[in-house]
C-alpha cells in the first residue's frame, strides 16, 4: 500500500500528542496516512507494553489511519546504527510515502532526538540504489520521501511552519486520551509522571491555541523542516 504520509514516533502517543490534528485533517482530506511506532513504550512508568499496544490501536482507529505498526525496538536503548536504519528503510520502501513526519530534533526524552535522527537518516539512505532490501521475498525499489518534517514535543522549539488544525482539535484530544494509562486520571493509583498531570493535558490545548494565535487561526501544530519550504505563489501563504 502506498501512503501519502508516514508518521513515526519513538513511543506510542508521540504522534498523537504532536501531530494528531494534522493527521486527522489529512485523513479527512482523503490522504492515506500511516503511523509507525519505534518502540512499545515498555519503559514507561505507567501502564504496560500490552496496555500501550491496545491504546495505540484505539488511537489509530480514532484518527482513521490506513496502517499502524510497531518496530519493537528497545525502549530507551535503540540506537541509530545500520541494523535499525535498514529496518526503517524497509518500511519507507514498502509504503513509499511522499512525506515523512518524525520526532522532534531536540527534546527532553533521549529517544525523541535519537528517533528523529534515525528516521531522517533512513529517509536519505532509502533513496540509494546500492542498498538492497527485501520485503516478503521481493526486492524493494529505492524510495526517498519528498519531505521530512519534525514535529515539536516537550520543548517549545521554534517552528518553521505551522499547520492549521482548526476543527480537528477535538479529534486530536480524543486520540491522545485513548492512552488512558498515560494521562491525567484523578482516580489513578499509578505514580505521577511529567505527562500525567492535568496541567500537561491542558497544555496540549493551550499550546495549539497559542501557536494558532500567532499564525492567525484557532489551533495549529508546528513543525521544523530539513530544507527550505517552497510555494508556487506568495498567495499560498495564510
Amino acid at each position: 500500500m502506498k501512503l501519502d504520509v508516514l508518521a513515526f514516533g519513538a513511543h506510542p502517543d508521540d504522534v498523537e500528542l504532536s501531530c494528531g490534528g494534522t493527521i486527522a485533517k489529512e485523513v479527512t482530506n482523503g490522504k492515506k496516512v500511516g503511523i509507525i511506532d519505534l518502540t512499545r513504550g515498555e519503559l514507561g512508568t505507567r501502564g504496560t507494553a500490552k496496555t500501550r499496544d491496545q491504546e495505540a490501536f484505539n488511537a489509530a482507529q480514532i484518527l482513521g489511519v490506513s496502517i499502524r505498526t510497531n518496530m519493537e525496538f528497545s525502549d530507551g536503548f535503540f540506537v541509530n546504527d545500520k541494523s535499525h536504519q535498514l529496518a526503517i528503510i524497509k518500511m519507507i520502501r514498502k509504503y513509499q510515502p511522499e512525506i515523512v513526519i518524525c520526532n522532534a530534533i531536540d527534546d527532553r526524552h533521549i529517544d525523541h532526538e535519537k528517533g528523529s535522527k534515525l528516521v531522517s537518516d533512513a529517509c536519505f539512505l532509502s533513496g540509494l540504489i546500492k542498498i538492497d532490501t527485501e520485503d516478503e521475498g521481493e526486492i524493494q525499489k529505492p524510495w526517498r520521501p519528498k519531505q521530512v518534517y519534525h514535529y515539536i514535543q516537550w520543548k517549545n522549539l521554534e517552528p518553521d511552519l505551522a499547520v492549521d488544525i482548526t476543527g480537528f482539535m477535538d479529534k486530536k484530544m480524543e486520540s491522545v486520551l485513548a492512552y488512558k494509562t498515560q494521562f491525567f486520571d484523578a482516580n489513578s493509583k499509578e505514580p505521577e509522571t511529567p505527562i500525567s498531570s492535568k496541567n500537561f493535558t491542558d497544555s496540549i490545548i493551550y499550546r495549539a491555541r497559542d501557536l494558532g494565535r500567532l499564525v492567525g487561526v484557532e489551533y495549529a501544530e508546528g513543525f521544523t523542516v530539513e530544507r527550505y519550504v517552497a510555494v508556487d505563489s506568495l498567495f499560498d501563504l495564510k
